[in-house]
C-alpha cells in the first residue's frame, strides 16, 4: 500500500485565526481549531504534535509487523485530521488522536483475523521467541503477553476493545478514557469490567493461552 501522509504547505509567519503566534507556539486547543476550520499551517503543525503518541498507539495495539503498523498509522494520521471538525476540546488533541489511532489499528487487526486461521494468529509468538532467544525471561515474558493481549483484543466486542486498548496498552487512566470515548465513567468501568471477564474467560477456556499468560486456568 502507498504511503500518503498528511502533508500541507508550511508557513512560519501568522494563523489565519489572527494570532500573531507561529502555529507551533499556539495552545493545543486553539492549533485544532484552527486547523478544523481550514488553516493548512496549523493542521501540518497539529500533525507534528501528535504524531508521536498516535505512532506509539498504532505500533501497541498492531505489534511488530512494521510495514502494516506503517500503513496503519497513515491511515490514522489522515482519519485524525478528517474528524478535526467533530473535535470539541474536551481533552486535549494527543488524546483524541490515540483514540482515532486505536480505533484504527483494532479495526485493521478485525480485518486481518477474518483472513488467518488461529495457526497464524499466533504465529507471532513463535516470532518473538526465535528473534530473542538472549532476552532476560522477565522481558520475553513480557513481549510474550504484549502479543498476546493484542490477539485476545480481537475477540472483544469493539467498545470493550477499545476502552480495554486504551486503559492497558496504550496507559490512560479510566477518567481519560471515558474523555476520549465521550462516555460516562460508570460505562467505561462497565465496559473494562466486560472485557476483563470475556478475557478471563478466554484464558479458562485454552490452558495454552493461561501457560504463556502465567496464570492459572
Amino acid at each position: 500500500m502507498a504511503k500518503v501522509a498528511p502533508t500541507y504547505p508550511r508557513d512560519d509567519t501568522t494563523t489565519s485565526i489572527g494570532s500573531s503566534l507561529p502555529e507551533d507556539e499556539l495552545p493545543p486547543a486553539q492549533l485544532a481549531n484552527a486547523a478544523a476550520k481550514g488553516d493548512l499551517p496549523a493542521a501540518q503543525a497539529l500533525v507534528e504534535l501528535v504524531s508521536p503518541a498516535l505512532t506509539r498507539a498504532v505500533f501497541s495495539i498492531m505489534g511488530p509487523d512494521r510495514a502494516e503498523a506503517d500503513d496503519v498509522v497513515q491511515q490514522a494520521l489522515i482519519a485524525f485530521v478528517q474528524a478535526l471538525p467533530a473535535f470539541r476540546g474536551d481533552s486535549h488533541p494527543t488524546t483524541y488522536a490515540t483514540r482515532i489511532a486505536v480505533r484504527t489499528a483494532l479495526a485493521s487487526r478485525k480485518r486481518q483475523r477474518s483472513q488467518q486461521t488461529k495457526l497464524e494468529a499466533f504465529a507471532e509468538l513463535s516470532e518473538i521467541r526465535r528473534s530473542a532467544p538472549t532476552e532476560p525471561s522477565d522481558e520475553l515474558q513480557a513481549a510474550t503477553r504484549r502479543a498476546l493481549v493484542r490477539h485476545l483484543l480481537d475477540e472483544l466486542p469493539a467498545e470493550q476493545a477499545e476502552a480495554l486498548a486504551l486503559h492497558i496498552v496504550v496507559g490512560l487512566s479510566l477518567k481519560d478514557v471515558a474523555t476520549a470515548t465521550d462516555a460516562p465513567l460508570n460505562t467505561v468501568k462497565s465496559r473494562m469490567r466486560l472485557a476483563k471477564q470475556a478475557l478471563r474467560r478466554r484464558i479458562e477456556d485454552d490452558p495454552t493461552v493461561a501457560e504463556e499468560l502465567g496464570v492459572e486456568p
